[in-house]
């Protein structure tokens, strides 16, 4: 519980990725934060284990996609200042993804997205159609021989990650606690049912959740790229283990356990890459992503609350976007600059 005679400027409820990211930007920019999560640390859909953070398609930009990509260059140096204060690593490595190409229409496609993103990518990083020998046998088969190689795409631990923002706090003096008494400006930063608080203030839903299913096999892979294939996310982590996932589930019963889905999941995945056969499952995962009306990340004023704002909806890209938005989040909380982006406001989805 926060200490009575500390004075505090921002309590974040919620220790998920968008929670803790916030509250380590305000701290670091000499706030007096707490941090209230009755679950602890990570305990959501935070908790996961895949860790994709890879880019939207370079094309058909918007502010989404723009915010996105500035998030995703911020990532490296955000991650290497937290594992300096606090000691534990996020696992973050921006080693790529490569993506097989089916048929001539999307090999199509794929090459003339590397004008693109040689364009709205700024020079940062490429999008490539290279030939799937290039990568040896870590490669899932492509039908016309020729793979997506992107450099903008990274991997991290989501577990990692938030054990590693729990520790860069608590080594600056800041609380992550079970309970506590609000004080100061509060942020809700709850997920999936945060989003459904929500929906009682709106004549429509503002957002929901979609559950996802993934597994934690005992593979090392090495410092190679991420795959996308089948729908899967095929995730080497820096820690000699290798995540696949995930399901999408709008109708689930239990949020937190797994089933057959998850079965077909990690199937599809020795389908793609033959080496995964027989390879033991340490962790199969469940959990329930904040999914908003707009499908973006949903940030702003809480409607009829002074003083209180929120920060949800990270839904399959949160921790990709939480760098960026944990910057917006401070200079509003703490200079009362809303530099918020178009379609990004709470008010979007109400």
């Amino acid at each position: 519980m926060a200490t009575a005679d500390i004075t505090v400027d921002v309590t974040v409820r919620g220790a998920g990725i968008f929670g803790l990211s916030i509250a380590w930007i305000c701290h670091r920019r000499g706030a007096r934060v707490q941090v209230i999560d009755p679950a602890g640390p990570g305990a959501g859909s935070s908790g996961g284990v895949v860790g994709a953070l890879a880019p939207h398609v370079p094309e058909n930009w918007n502010p989404k996609k723009a915010f996105q990509l500035e998030s995703l260059l911020m990532a490296e140096a955000f991650w290497q200042d937290v594992e300096a204060t606090g000691g534990v690593s996020a696992g973050y490595g921006r080693l790529g993804r490569l993506q097989p190409i089916a048929d001539a229409r999307t090999l199509e496609l794929a090459e003339a997205r590397c004008q693109t993103a040689a364009e709205l990518w700024q020079g940062k990083a490429t999008w490539q159609v290279r030939p799937a020998s290039d990568f040896g046998d870590w490669c899932p088969p492509s039908a016309t021989g020729q793979v997506i190689h992107d450099t903008l795409s990274a991997r991290m631990h989501p577990r990692r990650a938030c054990a590693a923002l729990v520790a860069a706090l608590r080594a600056g003096g800041v609380e992550v606690s079970g309970d506590g008494r609000e004080a100061g400006l509060v942020l809700h930063a709850t997920g999936y049912q945060g989003l459904l608080e929500l929906n009682a203030l709106s004549p429509r839903t503002v957002g929901g959740g979609v559950k996802g299913q993934a597994a934690l096999l005992a593979h090392d892979a090495g410092a190679v790229p991420q795959l996308y294939a089948d729908g899967l996310h095929i995730i080497p982590h820096a820690d000699g283990t290798l995540a696949i996932g995930s399901t999408s589930e709008r109708e689930f019963g239990r949020p937190d356990e797994t089933d057959s889905q998850l079965d077909d999941v990690i199937a599809r995945a020795v389908a793609a890459m033959p080496q995964l056969a027989g390879v033991g499952v340490l962790d199969r995962w469940a959990g329930v992503r904040p999914r908003a009306r707009s499908r973006a990340p949903m940030l702003g004023a809480y409607p009829g609350r002074a003083g209180h704002f929120i920060a949800n909806g990270g839904f399959k890209i949160g921790f990709g976007m939480a760098p960026k938005i944990a910057e917006v989040m401070a200079d509003l909380l703490l200079e009362g600059h809303d530099a918020i982006p178009e379609g990004f406001r709470v008010t979007d989805n109400l």
